[in-house]
């Protein structure tokens, strides 16, 4: 007789931030496209149910409204990636992580950044879904 035996594979742990940034949020930029700050008017990818507020976390993209900066920039609506929250959020090493203050970094439709340094630190979890903020990044957290 034989007998199988079933096996169940375990998933990896997957990182669940809390998504403390709701629509009307006003953060600064912490790049040097010109904007100083940005306001989030909705979150791509967003699902949710009827009548909920779009809410954005670490990594996610956002459209966003730019509030403060230059006048080429001023009253545009940009998109921008949220790299910093004051928001503790717990890591899979079982860390903690937040920051001073909410931040943004504008990006084009690719995610590609529009400035060319971003003055303030990054958290992993945001390089790790778009490179190219890696590249021009002075701390990653």
């Amino acid at each position: 007789m034989v007998r199988r035996i079933k096996t169940v594979l375990k998933r990896p742990p997957r990182m669940r931030t809390i998504r403390a940034l709701p629509s009307k949020a006003k953060m600064p930029a912490v790049c040097n496209s010109g904007a100083k700050i940005v306001e989030v008017i909705s979150v791509i990818g967003y699902k949710a149910t009827r009548g909920q507020q779009p809410s954005a976390t670490i990594g996610d993209m956002v459209v966003a409204s730019v509030k403060k900066g230059s006048p080429d920039l001023k009253k545009k609506v940009v998109r921008a990636i949220i790299v910093q929250t004051k928001q503790k959020f717990r890591r899979i090493d079982g860390n903690f992580v937040h920051f001073e203050q909410n931040g943004a970094v504008v990006v084009d439709e690719d995610g590609n950044p529009k400035g060319t340094e971003i003055k303030s630190p990054v958290a992993r979890e945001a390089v790790d879904r778009w490179p190219g903020l890696g590249k021009i990044a002075s701390m990653v957290v």
